[in-house]
């Protein structure tokens, strides 16, 4: 028998930086890479851990890119984006948010996390305060205690739909709030702020000197009720910075592409960031950017039509379930029902779904301590599949409830 191959010993411990422990990480990778493993042990999992459309991306849209290729869009850009995209994108959130938009307010990254990343790294100082959803999407709160700020939560609770109670946000604002972070669509809650939430919060702010981290990644898909972002509030633009990207509207997320909108100034620094990490953006990818948002719109319509269908035979499924209830969220593609009627904790039962029913889920607690209680499930599978998954998931809950 062979022996197992050691690792040779090393005399030099490896010395991270204190702050690398305070770094956190988003846990739908890893659970997807468990799930993975299970399908190379022969077990067969249904998929709903991962926020990735299943879709295909746009025909137009590959080949522009494929032509791009071909064209020579192979070589280093300027660390802000293409000029033409960036005219593009603030063409297109004039028209949308109804604010007058310049190509040097936009700065295109590679996916929208960077966006979060480049703009926690460049306003929060040691003891800044950051106000921030939870649940709510897990870099926010990494990068948060990364950069040493501290985190203070605005919990998004059932009761409310998962939208955030102004009065509470307007207790937690004082003199060392430095940003506020919001999202809407939400992930993971699929809860949406009104306009008239979106206002108050405004109000709340009032002419204090903070700025606000507006994710808006999912706001094209929306099943009830219509966006409405703050950099629309008058006196706002310029305390905004909104992300959004083609990731989740076009079925790109492998493409990586997303961008920040923000007044000039910051939008430099953010720039200089972009030097100093990634150099730009792939050129090809952003002349295929281009032709998204020149393009035809109708397969954002089918897309976006698809998910609700999925969304409404999920929930019916998943309330019929013993110890789950769900909530109908309003957009994005997540359901996050509640399952405390089930007398287990998140992570325990997300576990035993993966490892026992063949379905993988994303416990609540992936998404802060408030989403305790709670599970997150991707209906970005076909019909098929999630009718699959509620079978094994009611079939588990029969044996062990």
């Amino acid at each position: 028998m062979r022996s197992a191959v050691m690792e040779p010993p090393t005399q030099f411990d490896l010395r991270l930086a204190s702050r690398m422990s305070r770094l956190g990480t988003e846990t739908a990778f890893e659970v997807l890479n468990r799930a993975r493993a299970l399908e190379k042990q022969g077990k067969q999992i249904i998929h709903l851990e991962i926020g990735e459309p299943d879709f295909a991306t746009p025909a137009n849209i590959v080949d522009a890119a494929v032509d791009a290729l071909h064209l020579g869009w192979t070589h280093y850009g300027p660390s802000a984006g293409l000029p033409d995209l960036r005219k593009e994108i603030a063409d297109y959130i004039s028209r949308t948010r109804k604010v007058p938009v310049s190509s040097d307010e936009v700065v295109v990254v590679p996916g929208g996390k960077p966006i979060i990343f480049f703009t926690i790294l460049s306003l929060v100082d040691e003891g800044d305060e950051v106000i921030y959803p939870n649940p709510g999407f897990p870099i926010y709160e990494s990068m948060i205690n990364y950069v040493g700020g501290r985190a203070v939560p605005i919990p998004l609770r059932e009761e409310r739909d998962f939208s955030l109670d102004v009065k509470e946000l307007a207790s937690l604002i004082n003199d060392r709030t430095k940003l506020i972070i919001l999202n809407s669509p939400h992930n993971p809650t699929g809860g949406m702020l009104t306009k008239k939430d979106i206002l108050d919060v405004a109000d709340a702010i009032g002419d204090r000197n903070i700025l606000v981290l507006s994710d808006e990644i999912y706001s094209r898909l929306i099943y009830e009720g219509e966006h409405f972002s703050i950099m629309s509030v008058p006196g706002f633009k310029e305390r905004t910075i909104l992300l959004d990207g083609f990731s989740k509207t076009y079925a790109m997320t492998g493409w990586r592409m997303g961008y920040g909108v923000m007044r000039p100034d910051l939008a430099a620094h953010i720039t200089r960031l972009m030097t100093n990490s990634n150099s730009c953006t792939a050129s090809f990818t952003q002349v295929a950017g281009i032709a998204a948002l020149r393009g035809d719109q109708s397969s954002v319509e089918k897309m976006s039509d698809e998910f609700k269908r999925r969304r409404n035979a999920f929930v019916a499924g998943l309330n019929k379930i013993k110890g789950f209830s769900c909530r109908m969220p309003k957009g994005a593609f997540y359901t996050f029902p509640n399952t405390t009627k089930t007398g287990w904790p998140s992570k325990k039962l997300a576990d035993a779904l993966l490892e026992q029913a063949g379905v993988a889920c994303l416990s609540g607690t992936a998404f802060g301590s408030y989403g305790e209680g709670y599970l997150r499930f991707s209906v970005a599978n076909s019909l098929e599949n999630l009718n699959t998954a509620l079978t094994w998931i009611e079939a588990w809950a029969q044996k062990n409830l």
